[in-house]
């Protein structure tokens, strides 16, 4: 039966008080196996710190690269772990727990300077090519300490790409490893002043493909920072995938440029009741509000091609084109963010959008110039 596993920068564990916010987290989740990281305890004090917040649990750290001991592992009785590697930065392990295969895990915590964390890049390639971890399930958490894109950092002057940024996506693409799907915050540090608020994505769940084709349905959180300044990370390899039927209602932006969206809104809005004073009365309004915006988009935009097609071929054929190009592009973008880590700018796709169904039009003057012709003088206009 697969369980949860877990990695959390705690920011010290020296301070009694938060011994008992870690233990009780830990009952909370149960998690099998995971990661406590920037723990700042002397390797003396380790057994004592350990009895006192991972009572029960078994424990290994790498007091024998760092003084601080920045990495720890703990596991429960009934999951096996065999540590492969261990440096000032990570702690690589096979793992095998109760009812799953085994699988590679590495907790990551990479300095603050450049320097060193680029030495940390370099010690995951070289791991990556001695245990060839490209054919193994390969499991990387922690805090990389850099973030892999300016959507990343909440401050809207970074815009654009670093060297740092690009090193460290570099680095992922020669590893072939990915961020796993995730649900909670997408920054995962903040300062913590109210006066002055920074927040980044440092923490990351990274996996590679052999780890979807054993665990398909595995999926990962970032749970609220509680002691730290850093969200710790669940990973739940068996996340259960809603009964069919149990499907979100998509709202469709277009729907707002209908003559008719507001007064549809207000109207449904209306009928439902007065005053909302709790949840389910703003469900039950929310829930008729659906249905008229359902009914909405049923009269007005179903079968838009044939009502285009209809009314004139040559838009029919253009708004043909404009549609196919911008589902393919718009989920080309969005395999490329999320397998490959790579972004793309809104305008530079719509760039690409606009050269491409150009060309296509200009492709067909010489079979029927005439339709060609026409198409373009539709499509410039």
């Amino acid at each position: 039966m697969y369980s949860k596993l877990f990695f959390w920068n705690v920011r010290g564990l020296n301070d009694p008080d938060k011994h008992k916010p870690l233990s009780n987290w830990l009952s909370t989740y149960q998690p099998l196996f995971g990661a406590i990281l920037e723990t700042h305890i002397k390797d003396h004090n380790l057994n004592y710190v350990m009895s006192k917040v991972c009572r029960g649990w078994n424990f290994t750290s790498n007091h024998s690269k760092d003084a601080d001991g920045r990495i720890i592992l703990i596991w429960k009785d009934t999951v096996a772990v065999r540590v492969l590697q261990q440096s000032r930065q990570s702690v690589t392990c096979e793992v095998k727990l109760p009812g799953s295969p085994q699988f590679v895990f590495t907790a990551i915590y990479a300095e603050n300077e450049r320097a060193d964390r680029n030495d940390l890049w370099v010690e995951l390639l070289s791991l990556y090519q001695t245990y060839s971890l490209d054919t193994v399930p390969w499991i990387l958490g922690g805090d990389f300490n850099q973030i892999i894109h300016p959507a990343e950092h909440s401050l809207p002057e970074v815009s654009s790409l670093t060297s740092d940024m690009v090193e460290l996506r570099d680095c992922f693409t020669q590893m072939g490893i990915y961020d796993l799907r995730f649900q909670g915050s997408l920054f995962t540090w903040s300062n913590h002043r109210p006066e002055d608020p920074i927040t980044k994505k440092l923490d990351r769940l990274l996996i590679n493909n052999p780890v979807l084709t054993l665990f398909p349905n595995c999926s990962a959180f970032f749970h609220p920072t509680l002691t730290s300044d850093h969200c710790p990370c669940t990973l739940d390899l068996a996340t259960k995938i809603p009964a069919a039927g149990n499907r979100p209602f998509k709202f469709y932006n277009y729907l707002t440029k209908h003559p008719s969206f507001n007064q549809v809104v207000i109207d449904a809005w209306t009928q439902a009741g007065d005053t909302v004073w709790n949840l389910t009365a703003l469900y039950w309004k929310q829930k008729q509000i659906k249905s008229d915006l359902k009914h909405l988009n049923r009269e007005n935009f179903s079968q838009i091609q044939v009502r285009a097609q209809s009314r004139n071929s040559l838009t029919g054929t253009l708004l043909r084109l404009c549609w196919q190009a911008c589902i393919y592009w718009t989920w080309t973008e969005r395999n490329g963010r999320l397998h490959r880590q790579t972004f793309r700018t809104p305008e530079s796709v719509s760039r690409t959008l606009v050269r491409q169904i150009t060309d296509r039009i200009s492709s067909l003057r010489d079979s029927n110039p005439a339709v060609a012709s026409s198409l373009m003088q539709q499509w410039l206009a």
